[in-house]
């Protein structure tokens, strides 16, 4: 706060230059802002936490145990005094005080405002006075024989009325009084129990103003860490400059570079796909040409034996199957039309190795982080010098802030509490004493009670109506003389008494209607707001405000447990928009990454050469003539030699010569062994040779669409790159440098709301002065109140008490003297006539 109050009157420490200095330097370094907007793709900027407020002890709760008796005696004082505190006539006093005597017209009007108070102790003199002076007199009325202090009582008709009249309103008498004597036992506990507990309420409450103390410098030591770690994360971040901007310019290229990278993939994979079909299918190709040549070659050797076996001249018939020998094919080749070229052209796909040209994209925009980091390593370099140079004001914020004060003022509180604890002793004797001579107080008036009790006991027990004065019985006579008693403990002790109940009240009294009820309604705090009751009580001008804060003022805020940016109107001493503004330091960074640019070289996705050569590939892809492999491969599956060997069997049974007959059975033979080889292995590898040119079709049909979709991404790519790779490290250098600024942007509106709503609650103090007032006012005035008043209400009791108990000791006592009176009518018995008759 800058300032400090001494228990011992001490001046306000510091001045208004010092405190507007200290301030204004501990808000310059918790600011650190930069009026940039923000950035919401910076989720790292997240506000601090708010301020831990301190736990404070529950402080002095209102009940009193006397609230039945409080609002009694309070209105009871506010009609003995019904007029509010007198400002003027207190700060006339004030002023006037270094004088010997008070000025007469001062005197008059504290008389006159004291007048409710004079009445009552007038009143109280005349009781103190007069009941020993009647004491007395009655006394030596009683002693010669007058005042009823004959023992001789006149019977009348109206004896029992009169006794039962006297009885009831010394019954009802006492009642009161016994009533007010449990008000003084009780009132009486309330001041003891009220005064042991006011050692432990004011160490709690001046515990909670110890605590409150001490957690100002630690919210403030708490938002100047935070700065710290402000700038240790920004030190960090810029740190990592390569990987955290690298990985967002990487980012944008990405929309665009990975569907050219994810085609370029696509067709490398089919391309693989596509060599392995064509490796088997020219595996497939060999292995049917060979056996096709194997089976060529026994054709012909069966064919040529067969010529040689029918142009014999001993063969009959045999002329007939020269045309049957013709349709055996001499020449079953298998070729695939452009498939040479298809295949030269995967195998120049294959030398390009799209592999190698995805791996080096990959790698150059892989190395993009630390491209980043090697450009801006000086721009990095000399942002940390200027964040180190924050840091160290930051570091300076403490040392000028005057937190000393109230380091200061908890010592002095610290004292208090040690002094509390000294006195304690010696507070706790004298209150031991107090209670000791109340509770004496309070067995007196039961004494007289209990005396009276005792009279209204035995006195109707041992009285009989028909009995005679001078016969009544012990108990009755018992009963009379303890209501004497009991008048004559109230003549000798009730003035003694009332001196008590005077001088409490007077003091009780006054304390309430001059302090306690000016607090509870604002009163005093207006008092003490008057300007020069209380010489340097100025905060507004000490602090160097525009306008004076009055101690009500305070008061109100810190019961809504205000701040003290609130509480002391520092908004009119500290411009906090200003002060939350440092864009010296980042007009610089700013500038230096401005003039600082990333360079990244250009990149050829896909030369010209590969994209021409996968254009070849993609045209000879659609080239192979699968029709005319499928007549072919018709053509070879429907050879059937076996038709011709039937034939030649059939030949063979008109021969007579067996030679011949042998022989074209031999041949037969033959011909249906090719026919079985051609079944076995021809056919099997034309269906595998089908199958893998069906596959290959399959694919080769789509590799035009793939092709054409590579060069399409691959060219948007390239001609994104080439126009925009310089505009994104622009655009997304400023996104990190803004993301940066942010941290102090959030910061700084943390800082705001800290300061003005969260760092130094000054509820505990209202607490503070509310617990004084409870513990002063609610317990140990209101409970003293409440003794003076129950006494004073028995000793105002004691008169009726007096009056009624001698009037009906005379019904219950023995008297010496007799006074017959018969009511009664005595009526003879007369004997009625009664007539005989003989």
């Amino acid at each position: 706060m800058g300032l400090c109050e001494s228990v011992r009157g001490r001046c306000w420490l510091g001045s208004a230059g010092t405190f507007r200095a200290g301030v204004g330097v501990l808000l310059l370094g918790l600011s650190l802002a930069q009026t940039v907007p923000p950035q919401p793709a910076c989720p790292a900027a997240v506000g601090p936490q708010s301020l831990v407020q301190p736990q404070y002890q529950n402080t002095a709760a209102v009940d009193s145990g006397v609230g039945f008796m409080a609002a009694l005696v309070q209105s009871f004082l506010q009609t003995v005094q019904p007029n509010p505190l007198p400002n003027d006539l207190i700060l006339k006093i004030v002023h006037d005080f270094d004088q010997k005597m008070l000025d007469q017209e001062i005197l008059k009007k504290i008389l006159v405002y004291e007048v409710g108070f004079l009445v009552c102790a007038a009143i109280g003199v005349l009781y103190i006075v007069l009941m020993p002076i009647v004491g007395f007199f009655l006394a030596c009325c009683r002693c010669c024989g007058n005042c009823g202090g004959k023992m001789y009582q006149k019977q009348t008709s109206s004896i029992h009325c009169r006794r039962r009249t006297f009885y009831w309103t010394a019954f009802v008498t006492t009642a009161i009084i016994l009533a007010g004597n449990i008000c003084m036992f009780k009132s009486n506990e309330a001041i003891k129990v009220s005064v042991d507990q006011s050692q432990v309420e004011l160490n709690q409450t001046i515990g909670n103003i110890q605590s409150f103390l001490t957690a100002v410098p630690q919210q403030v030591n708490n938002v100047v860490n935070e700065s710290y770690r402000t700038v240790q994360e920004v030190t960090r971040n810029l740190d990592a400059i390569g990987p955290q901007l690298g990985t967002e310019i990487k980012e944008r290229f990405r929309g665009t570079l990975d569907p050219a990278l994810h085609s370029v993939r696509l067709l490398d994979q089919e391309t693989v796909n596509i060599s392995l079909y064509v490796d088997k299918l020219n595996s497939s190709l060999a292995q049917l040409q060979s056996s096709m040549d194997r089976i060529q070659a026994n054709v012909t050797a069966v064919k040529n034996q067969i010529n040689q076996t029918l142009s014999k001249p001993n063969c009959n018939g045999c002329n007939i199957l020269q045309s049957e020998l013709q349709k055996i094919p001499l020449d079953i080749s298998f070729t695939i039309p452009s498939f040479n070229d298809f295949k030269s052209a995967v195998d120049e796909v294959n030398k390009i190795n799209l592999k190698s040209q995805i791996k080096k994209v990959e790698d150059y925009f892989d190395s993009i982080p630390q491209r980043v980091t090697n450009d801006t390593k000086d721009v990095v370099q000399s942002s940390k010098q200027l964040l180190d140079g924050i840091k160290t004001q930051i570091s300076e914020v403490t040392n000028d802030i005057p937190l000393s004060s109230l380091t200061k003022v908890s010592e002095t509180l610290s004292q208090v509490q040690r002094e509390i604890g000294t006195v304690t002793p010696t507070v706790e004797r004298a209150e031991y004493l107090r209670w000791a001579v109340c509770v004496v107080l309070c067995c007196v008036v039961l004494l007289v009670v209990l005396c009276n009790l005792l009279g209204l006991v035995l006195g109707p027990l041992g009285l009989k109506p028909k009995a005679e004065p001078t016969k009544r019985s012990c108990p009755s006579d018992c009963g009379g003389v303890f209501l004497l008693m009991g008048a004559g403990f109230s003549f000798l002790f009730s003035w003694l008494f009332m001196i008590v109940v005077l001088v409490l009240f007077l003091l009780g009294g006054n304390v309430f209607t001059l302090l306690c009820r000016p607090w509870s309604n604002g009163e005093l705090f207006k008092l003490i707001d008057t300007p020069g009751l209380i010489p340097g009580l100025e905060i507004g001008p000490t602090l160097g405000l525009k306008t004076n804060i009055s101690i009500s003022e305070i008061y109100r805020d810190c019961k809504d447990n205000q701040t003290l940016w609130t509480t002391l109107h520092l908004y009119e001493l500290i411009d906090l928009g200003d002060l939350l503004n440092v864009s010296k330091y980042t007009e610089q960074i700013q500038q230096l990454f401005e003039n600082k640019n990333i360079l990244l070289a250009n990149i050829t996705l896909l030369s010209p050469e590969v994209q021409k050569q996968l254009g070849i590939f993609s045209n000879r892809a659609t080239n192979i003539d699968s029709t005319a492999v499928t007549q072919k491969m018709n053509n070879i599956s429907s050879i059937n030699l076996n038709t011709t060997a039937s034939k030649i069997d059939e030949i063979a049974v008109i021969q007579s010569n067996n030679d011949i007959k042998k022989e074209l059975q031999n041949e037969a033979r033959d011909l249906r062994e090719i026919q079985t080889n051609i079944e076995t292995t021809i056919i099997p590898q034309l269906k595998n040779l089908n199958s893998t040119l069906q596959s290959l079709g399959s694919i080769t049909e789509k590799i035009n669409g793939t092709v054409g979709e590579v060069l399409s991404n691959v060219g948007a790519a390239q001609d994104f790159l080439n126009k925009n790779t310089a505009q994104i490290v622009r655009t997304e250098s400023k996104k990190f440098l803004d993301c940066q600024l942010n941290y102090f942007i959030v910061y700084a509106d943390w800082v705001n709301i800290t300061i003005t709503q969260q760092v130094g609650r000054c509820g505990p103090v209202a607490g503070a002065v509310d617990s004084v007032e409870i513990i002063l006012c609610s317990h140990i005035v209101e409970s003293l109140n409440a003794f003076w008043f129950s006494l004073g209400w028995c000793m105002i009791f004691f008169i009726p008490s007096i009056i009624f108990s001698i009037k009906l000791a005379k019904y219950y006592r023995r008297m010496k003297y007799s006074d017959a009176y018969d009511d009664h009518l005595i009526m003879n018995h007369i004997p009625r006539a009664q007539a005989k008759f003989t």
